[in-house]
């Protein structure tokens, strides 16, 4: 056994240990198993958002991105940024009206403003569908970290059960505090291991960032731009757009909003979350390093070439601290929306088609979908599927079809009503689902379009017809439900 494979092992145990020790103290009833009891300060927020939102797409997807896409992938550096800023005004509003309601579950947040739990369920549905491929791509990074840092000596699949038996054991037991106990380990990881490879490698291979740069310009001039078309000005746009409108419509992140004790927690937090948006810039670096150092990795493949590069570069012990951090940030990501989606189905859907049911059962079957759950996405992670950016593209594009009734809704009277959100939301979701289960794009669709049209991401199509028919249909609702109450008061 190498020392790689002691150090993977031995922060598994602690991770589970850490997860399992913060339920200490505590009566896990539904709001404290799902939202710490509303206690959490700047600290644990911030260790909360910054566990979500930096996850196995910044080890692999960002430099598998860089390795592969070279200039596109300079969008992951902007979104976060815009989205910060957005938080600032955004988050506040939204925890100031959830704690006042005591919701526990995005679904709750819909329901309450709009009067419909029928609509709530809806909202319920789309996010766990949503919530699957984030879930299938923690998993799929988890594989493949834990291979890659064993030197094959555990299979993809046999670290995905691995993962999956330990996030689920310290989620049902502990829920969302050993999701922030656990991000704070992998925080204190992430950040040491991923700055040291950022500035290490490109030193080591080149002697510096701008000749490594100039070396990729010399063999790929264009690699380093946006490409006319596909993936050009107006593609980076859309998609900077999409994923910061989507940022915090995630059901998990979403709910981890509620965790804070007071609101000034998300605008200290506004504050600080761009500088950790550096720890993206060093992984970008490291796949950069890599294009001319390990060539020849093709799709999906590109995910590799974080580990392709450390492997020929560092002993097995540092491979294990690589691993180890690699590890954790698929484990705090994937805890939070295994207890997201089970909280989800099991307040929003299930206690809607059994009204009866005690607000104890409803905890109990939210514990006892954790598993569940898991097991349907290790189905999917098994079966192979995306590269790790696009899976989560396609989640953001499903997410962010919320934004539009949420953002509508947070005056003291929504500006559209259930029938318009209803409707502007499966609009959007319909569309994203066709393109991403057919494979179409919008260049087939309408074929005359100008360039700039058809590299728009198909989320930010989906969103423009969400908004036209959450406006269109709320109006005619209105001036129906109007007309029928003025007749019924003839009548009387």
């Amino acid at each position: 056994m190498n020392s790689s494979l002691v150090i993977l092992g031995l922060f598994l145990v602690l991770s589970l240990v850490l997860g399992i020790v913060a339920k200490k103290g505590k009566d896990m009833n539904l709001e404290q198993w799902s939202v710490g009891g509303r206690g959490f300060g700047t600290l644990f927020v911030f260790l909360l958002m910054a566990g979500e939102i930096y996850t196995t797409f910044t080890f692999l997807g960002g430099s598998g991105w860089a390795y592969s896409k070279g200039g596109p992938a300079l969008y992951i550096l902007v979104y976060g940024a815009l989205a910060y800023a957005i938080s600032y005004f955004l988050l506040p509003a939204i925890w100031n009206y959830a704690n006042q309601h005591k919701l526990v579950s995005q679904s709750d947040f819909f329901v309450s403003k709009f009067k419909s739990p029928y609509l709530g369920v809806f909202v319920s549905l789309v996010g766990i569908v949503a919530m699957i491929p984030y879930l299938v791509l923690q998993l799929k990074g988890l594989g493949i970290i834990v291979s890659e840092a064993s030197y094959g000596k555990i299979s993809s699949s046999t670290a995905v059960w691995i993962g999956v038996l330990t996030i689920t054991v310290y989620v049902m037991i502990s829920g969302i505090h050993g999701s922030a106990w656990t991000a704070a380990l992998k925080d204190l990881m992430i950040l040491g291991i991923v700055v040291f490879l950022g500035i290490y490698l490109p030193l080591h291979y080149y002697g510096g960032f701008q000749p490594m740069f100039a070396s990729i310009q010399e063999v790929k001039p264009q690699f380093l731009t946006l490409p006319s078309e596909g993936m050009s000005i107006s593609w980076f746009i859309s998609t900077v757009l999409l994923t910061a409108f989507g940022f915090y419509m995630w059901p998990h992140t979403f709910a981890s909003a509620f965790t804070a004790k007071s609101a000034k927690v998300f605008r200290k937090n506004a504050v600080f979350m761009p500088l950790y948006s550096l720890v993206l810039l060093f992984v970008m670096f490291v796949g950069f390093a890599a294009v001319l150092k390990v060539p020849g990795l093709q799709g999906a493949a590109g995910d590799l070439s974080l580990f392709k590069l450390t492997l020929q570069t560092f002993d097995p012990w540092v491979i294990g601290l690589i691993g180890a951090a690699g590890l954790l940030t698929a484990l705090v990501p994937g805890s939070m929306i295994l207890m997201a989606a089970s909280t989800l189905f099991a307040k929003n859907v299930f206690k809607v088609i059994v009204p009866s049911a005690t607000e104890k059962r409803v905890a109990i079957l939210a514990k006892w979908l954790v598993p569940v759950i898991a097991l349907i996405a290790v189905y999917f992670t098994l079966q192979g599927g995306e590269a790790i950016v696009m899976l989560l593209l396609m989640g953001y594009s499903l997410v962010t079809q919320l934004f539009p009734p949420l953002l509508f809704s947070l005056g003291k009277t929504p500006l559209v009503n259930k029938y318009g959100a209803f409707a502007g939301v499966a609009s959007g979701v319909a569309i994203v689902a066709y393109v991403y289960i057919t494979g179409t794009t919008i260049a087939q669709w309408v074929p005359m379009l100008p360039q700039v049209i058809k590299d728009l991401n198909i989320g930010i199509i989906a969103l423009f017809v969400n908004l036209l028919l959450m406006f269109t249909v709320s109006i005619i609702t209105r001036t129906a439900s109007q007309s029928t109450l003025k007749e019924m008061n003839r009548t009387t």
